[in-house]
């Protein structure tokens, strides 16, 4: 029996395949050899093959870097509109934290304000006074009055006079333990005992539901001219005397009403004056004779 022989052709494949791998490094390794050797022998000349190399496989390696170039580009896209949101978020916050001081600030301006005009009115020594903000307000056509922080355990009474920024108010009318009801001089119930102009000309100032109350009650063949300025006269005990009240304002129907000085709807805070017990209003007692 004949046994055939495996080709020639398929042992020589099978021997390249099995010494493929270490050819290839051997060849590697022998062009490097030989490549170094021709870098010490000719430098210019492995110069340039070395640009020559370089200037054939770059684009070859710009195309294989475009797609790393882009993605590191999306990357750095993604990050910065991360980053962009984290400082708008940031912005904001920021922006209403100074929004709520700036009101703060605008809040603590008026209220520097109002208690810088509480100044200017000046009453007598023997007066002491509370200062107190107005929390509420009731204007209506029938009601005008105002509600205040403070009561009677600030030491406020009733019927005590009550000051704005530039003048005289009302007078208090409700009294509780932490609050307190003032009657405004607008007010149709209003009724203060005035001094008009220079001569001190005795009146009475009547409100009258307006912002201008009214002066009635003058003495026969008196002369009251627009701009005469109007304080309280004392008489009665209400109201201390001396405090102002504003101006003088001749009407086209022939009345005289008032211009207040203190501006009710500007004003913050106000000052109740505490009357002091006048020894020469006390009632004196009344003595019993004594049965025989």
């Amino acid at each position: 029996m004949r046994v055939r022989s495996r080709p020639r052709s398929l042992i020589k494949i099978a021997t390249l395949t099995a010494w493929g791998p270490r050819m290839t490094s051997l060849l590697f390794a022998m062009a490097a050899l030989v490549l170094f050797v021709m870098s010490f022998a000719s430098p210019n000349n492995m110069r340039t093959l070395r640009t020559g190399a370089a200037d054939m496989f770059a684009p070859v390696l710009s195309a294989v870097n475009y797609p790393i170039e882009q993605a590191a580009a999306y990357v750095r896209a993604v990050t910065g509109i991360a980053e962009l949101q984290g400082e708008n978020a940031r912005l904001l916050q920021e922006n209403a934290r100074l929004r709520e001081w700036y009101h703060a600030a605008m809040q603590l301006k008026n209220d520097n304000a109002s208690l810088q005009k509480l100044l200017k009115v000046q009453i007598e020594p023997q007066h002491t006074f509370i200062t107190a903000r107005i929390i509420a307000d009731s204007d209506t056509a029938f009601v005008r009055s105002i509600l205040v922080l403070a009561g009677s355990e600030n030491g406020v009474d009733e019927a005590q006079a009550v000051l704005g920024g530039e003048g005289l108010m009302g007078r208090v009318v409700e009294v509780g333990k932490k609050s307190s009801r003032v009657l405004l001089l607008t007010d149709m119930n209003a009724r203060v005992p005035v001094f008009v102009g220079n001569e001190n000309i005795r009146a009475m100032l009547a409100g009258n539901n307006t912002d201008n109350p009214e002066i009635i009650h003058l003495p026969p063949q008196t002369t009251v001219k627009a701009g005469d300025r109007v304080t309280t006269s004392g008489h009665g005990g209400l109201y201390p005397h001396g405090l102002p009240i504003g101006e003088v304002v001749a009407m086209s129907d022939g009345s005289l009403r008032v211009r207040l000085y203190a501006d009710i709807d500007r004003t913050n805070y106000v000052r109740v004056v505490k009357r002091t017990d006048d020894p020469n209003l006390r009632i004196a007692p009344v003595s019993v004779p004594a049965a025989d």
